[in-house]
């Protein structure tokens, strides 16, 4: 059954009840509406029911404060209509989907550690792999409920893969469900692309990537995409990280760099071990990225992901103290 779904300016989208949220049924219409996580925590994606009945997937997702609640706003990502809608929320065209999501039947082809908590998993579909660098993709591990963000560490590709840069989460049901009970040769369902921080093709800046953590997955993915292209644009990667025991997630981007002279890699961390024994960089990646740049980063084109205080920290680095145009500023926020 479907419901239709009227924005109160007017515009209007249908979604299926037993298969789609709010949220993902307005994107696959190519509706702009406000997102970024997709998953309940980023709270990007509000909106207030003017009329009509809402099933609320999550009541104590983090995306809403109490303040939000006591005024009537629910997550479009967390809610599924149960009957015609109407709905108030500012729409945005920077939120049009640029490739239309759709659901499909992926099987886990490979896994591969990277470091202790960190592997990567590559998922073969059938058709051809349709995102843009940069973007993310929900799964649906059979023994967690619902569905888990993940980014993508390729490109688009003819071969149907998709690959993803997944760490484990002490006490995360998703991770650890697509850690431990999922085995190569089996199938689970994958949902995309999602995300607005996708490579812009049509940019001639130069480009500065800046990853925590698993937040390697998709700016991995845009300096694969970047160097693709033709043209001579400079791609600072700037990787942070806690210890030396993350470094060897690095194996691809050190690759990447060696093909490509107009790409440099600065690592930073936070808390090195004493042993191994770390000659580089020490304290948080902003840091480095604001001494390193500061007389040209508005120059340059910025995608950033990873552990939201490090997500915090560049924000603010960029928008507050350097001002930065927000139009060269590309990120989607998990928590």
């Amino acid at each position: 059954m479907k419901y239709r779904i009227t924005l109160d300016s007017g515009e209007a989208f249908e979604v299926a009840h037993d298969e789609d949220t709010l949220l993902r049924g307005a994107l696959r219409a190519g509706v702009g509406l406000p997102h970024e996580c997709s998953v309940g925590g980023c709270g990007a994606c509000r909106f207030e029911l003017v009329e009509g009945s809402i099933d609320t997937l999550w009541d104590e997702a983090p995306g809403l404060t109490e303040r939000d609640r006591k005024r009537g706003k629910r997550l479009a990502c967390q809610s599924k209509p149960a009957g015609d809608c109407t709905i108030r929320v500012r729409c945005d065209e920077s939120y049009r989907p640029v490739v239309p999501a759709s659901k499909r039947t992926a099987t886990l082809k490979a896994r591969r550690a990277l470091t202790s908590d960190m592997s990567e998993f590559t998922f073969h579909v059938p058709e051809h792999a349709h995102f843009r660098a940069g973007q993310y993709a929900l799964l649906y591990p059979r023994a967690a409920h619902g569905a888990r963000a993940y980014s993508m560490s390729n490109v688009p590709n003819g071969e149907g893969l998709w690959q993803f840069i997944i760490r484990r989460v002490p006490g995360g049901a998703g991770s650890n469900a697509l850690f431990d009970a999922i085995d190569v040769g089996e199938q689970i369902v994958l949902d995309g692309p999602y995300g607005h921080a996708h490579l812009r093709e049509d940019s001639t800046r130069d480009i500065v990537c800046i990853a925590g953590g698993s937040g390697l997955a998709p700016m991995l993915s845009i300096a694969r995409g970047a160097l693709a292209q033709p043209g001579t644009r400079r791609l600072r990667f700037y990787y942070g990280a806690r210890s030396q025991a993350d470094l060897s997630a690095l194996d691809a981007v050190h690759a990447l760099a060696a093909e490509h002279p107009q790409m440099s890699v600065d690592v930073v961390l936070s808390a090195p071990t004493p042993t191994p024994p770390w000659q580089g960089e020490m304290g948080f990646v902003h840091t480095r990225v604001e001494r390193d740049l500061a007389a040209s980063l508005a120059a340059h084109e910025f995608y950033f992901a990873g552990p939201p205080p490090m997500i915090e920290a560049v924000q603010e680095m960029l928008m507050l103290r350097h001002r930065v145009p927000f139009e060269h500023i590309h990120f989607d926020r998990f928590v």
